[in-house]
């Protein structure tokens, strides 16, 4: 008889989101040294001091950050075997909570991280071949599809789940081609590279599909456990979200112009937008109001300062824009 018994630790996890410099950045905590992977905020629930996952979540990020949470919302329940373990480690086995937290820069914001060993970073450092505001990303034609592709023609191992799809048709549909690019799709685009065992992540977790390459590629900067997996998470909802909820103004300062609006949805989403179809959006929607005030701070001619049109929320469901490919 086995007596064995396992045991589980709740863990929860934060994806903080801001806009700066035309970049989306998350919030890193750790060193980040040498091959010292990168970590979201993360810690474990307890549930003598935390009510709720959210007050525990809300309590780790202002320990580890410095930073106090504004709009934050769940992902998902993140429970797979092999997470947070090393081989014969007898430790629990940590289920984590993944969250969607939006907040916008300040000033100082860049040094209360560093006081914190934390620091802003772009998503697109993880992920950049999800970046396609400047064309198709060569990282795609390069090394990401050629791998893909050899993979997929690869005899399925025996343990191999059922699934509806085939290898090939899924990374057709997760990758598709330049007037096919669904934007949303980030997870499952970072779960293929997982599977197939193109992400140092596999090789860490002892995955059979990256332990027999002679070389696992780096695609992208490597983050702790399943970390770069819920961060994927993130991006997928929000990027979904962008399309029917004004979450970008939870990103933005009380006053922008429609210039750094537009710069601020283009860099969530990865697409470049043309100006007059978005300002046509944005005028469609009712988003928006002027403020009277303008800006000189492009040097050019003043641009008219926008605000959030609050009002909105009370009138009717508030829709967000509809961009990207579909």
């Amino acid at each position: 008889m086995n007596n064995k018994t396992a045991s589980i630790e709740i863990g929860l996890n934060a994806v903080i989101v801001s806009v700066s410099a035309g970049y989306p950045q998350i919030v890193q905590v750790g060193s980040g040294g040498k091959g010292i992977p990168d970590s979201l905020p993360f810690g474990p629930f307890d549930p003598l001091h935390h009510r709720t996952f959210e007050i525990g979540l809300r309590a780790w990020v202002e320990e580890q950050t410095a930073l106090k949470l504004g709009y934050v919302e769940q992902l998902y329940t993140f429970g797979d075997r092999g997470r947070h373990r090393l081989q014969e480690d007898a430790g629990p086995h940590v289920v984590s909570v993944g969250y969607l937290a939006l907040t916008r820069q300040t000033p100082d914001a860049e040094d209360v991280l560093a006081k914190q060993q934390s620091r802003w970073r772009s998503w697109y450092d993880y992920f950049p071949w999800e970046d396609w505001r400047n064309g198709r990303p060569d990282i795609l034609d390069r090394e990401i599809l050629p791998a893909l592709d050899a993979w997929s023609e690869e005899p399925l191992p025996q343990d191999t789940p059922p699934r509806a799809l085939a290898r090939g048709e899924r990374i057709r549909l997760a990758f598709g081609s330049d007037r096919e690019w669904d934007e949303e799709r980030a997870l499952d685009r970072y779960e293929l590279l997982y599977e197939a065992g193109l992400v140092q992540e596999a090789l860490v977790d002892g995955r059979e599909a990256a332990l027999k390459r002679p070389n696992v590629p780096e695609l992208g900067r490597t983050m702790r456990f399943d970390h770069r997996r819920v961060l994927a998470t993130a991006i997928s909802r929000l990027r979904g979200k962008l399309k029917y909820r004004p979450v970008v103004f939870e990103l933005m300062p009380e006053r922008f112009t429609l210039t750094e609006l537009q710069t601020s949805v283009e860099a969530v989403s990865g697409r470049h937008l043309h100006k007059q179809n978005f300002r046509r959006l944005v005028e469609n929607a009712n988003l928006v109001e002027p403020t009277g005030a303008t800006s000189t701070a492009t040097g050019g001619r003043p641009a008219a300062l926008f605000r959030f049109r609050r009002a909105l929320l009370t009138e009717r469901p508030a829709l967000g824009l509809k961009v990207g490919g579909r």
